[in-house]
């Protein structure tokens, strides 16, 4: 899927601004996480080659545990590398529906234009709006930072 990016970025908010707009008691738990982890510096070194290349676009919700062990990471690796992570934020299961998994709003519309069935939905996109790859849920790798690089390296060889 190719997306507009600058759409994109008026749409979505950094993954800092995501973080720190989080409500109690998701905050902390986000934050905790943020401040445990310690990310593959020999990874971060490689992926800081290709950040000005891609960017990230990320599903999450404040309840989700899977977005709390993986949207800190990748503001970890927002930080250390300089690579650009935007998130759609706010996404609310719809009970009511038989159709439809995600109320809208508060999610936002994009849940179906890019298929979210599982969050995080972790979209790695070049700078010229195409989809590299992606990661559901969690990754296949040992890490976040080492899976994002494995799509990055099988897409530039």
């Amino acid at each position: 899927m190719d997306i507009e990016l600058a759409e994109i970025r008026r749409r979505t908010v950094s993954v800092n601004e995501y973080l720190d707009g989080l409500g109690e008691p998701f905050r902390e738990k986000f934050s905790v996480r943020k401040q445990t982890y310690k990310v593959n510096q020999e990874v971060v070194n490689q992926l800081k080659k290709f950040a000005d290349k891609y960017v990230i676009v990320a599903f999450s919700a404040e309840w989700c545990k899977d977005c709390a062990a993986n949207i800190p990471v990748l503001a970890l690796i927002s930080e250390a590398t300089g690579l650009e992570v935007r998130i759609f934020g706010g996404l609310m299961k719809d009970p009511l529906s038989h159709t439809r998994k995600w109320r809208i709003p508060p999610s936002p519309p994009e849940v179906e234009t890019f298929r979210v069935d599982k969050i995080p939905l972790i979209i790695l996109f070049s700078k010229e709006g195409k989809e590299v790859g992606k990661i559901i849920e969690n990754p296949m790798e040992p890490t976040l930072e080492e899976e994002l690089l494995t799509i990055i390296l099988e897409k530039s060889s």
